[in-house]
């Protein structure tokens, strides 16, 4: 029988390491959980250790798709000259490709990127250095407001294009200071759609695949429609299938996914809103 398999790791390994360097410990049960042997003792259990997993924002990484076009036709060879006011915001829920986006675009044009929460007023003297252009992740969470509007300014007297990313819209922040709302308003803003069915599977198997979990397709059919149709709900399952199989020791079968959704069923729904450690596989 012909058996599709995603990714690198076997679910008959014993022994030796699981393809990220980390050993891999079988064990007894066939359905991929901890459990006893067949003379009765209990099976290993592999310890799950708390390895990073390293974001890769390479454009070759991501997965162009319609809920995604019209930000990638804003971001084109030009660099932020045809943009009003020389600004431009990505807004989209979590997961949806907003960072990827911008590292790809900071990478390709030079720019300075800060990330918005630790934005501060001494990060107005990096602006005068050699950069061509300033990108802002989670620029709606900056916790100092002014500190935002004097990059904004510097910015705009350096003639530097500036490229945001939030959950919102700019108009939709809720900023106090009207000098700071007056140029969130004034800046274009192109918000990213909720990926359809077909790219959520794409994306899936991608991030199963760079994790090197090994998943046939009747279980990624299985799991598929039974997950939120959110690109973050993706990403926390393949984190949640790397953490069980390597404490299992084996590969991802239907009663381990299983165990897994159990659990993410029970995902109280403003996780999905809480912006997690990126993915390398992104949307946008």
């Amino acid at each position: 029988m012909i058996r599709t398999v995603y990714g690198r790791r076997d679910e008959s390994q014993s022994g030796g390491t699981d393809g990220q360097g980390r050993p891999a410990v079988q064990t007894d049960s066939e359905d991929g959980m901890p459990g006893s042997g067949p003379d009765g003792r209990q099976g290993l259990r592999q310890l799950a250790l708390p390895f990073a997993h390293r974001p890769r924002f390479e454009r070759a990484d991501f997965l162009q798709a319609g809920s995604n076009a019209q930000a990638l036709a804003w971001l084109g060879p030009q660099g932020g000259s045809g943009w009003p006011q020389r600004r431009l915001a990505l807004w989209g829920e979590a997961g949806s490709g907003k960072t990827h986006l911008l590292h790809v675009w900071a990478a390709e044009h030079d720019a300075l990127l800060l990330p918005g929460t630790a934005l501060r007023d001494p990060t107005l003297s990096r602006v005068r250095g050699s950069w061509r252009a300033i990108a802002v992740d989670d620029a709606d969470a900056a916790p100092d407001e002014p500190a935002l509007l004097h990059l904004l300014n510097a910015a705009h007297e350096a003639g530097l294009p500036v490229l945001l990313t939030a959950r919102a819209a700019p108009a939709r922040w809720g900023v106090t200071l009207p000098d700071l709302d007056s140029r969130l308003r004034a800046t274009h803003s192109v918000g990213i759609d909720r990926p359809d069915d077909a790219l959520l599977r794409i994306l899936l198997i991608r991030l199963l695949v760079e994790r090197q979990l090994s998943v046939t397709q009747a279980v990624v059919d299985w799991l598929l429609p039974r997950l939120p149709r959110t690109a973050g709900a993706m990403r926390e399952a393949a984190r949640r299938l790397d953490e069980a199989a390597l404490a299992s020791g084996r590969g991802v079968t239907r009663t381990l996914a299983a165990a897994v959704l159990s659990v993410m069923l029970a995902w109280p729904e403003e996780a999905d809103e809480a912006e997690p450690e990126p993915d390398g596989v992104r949307l946008l």
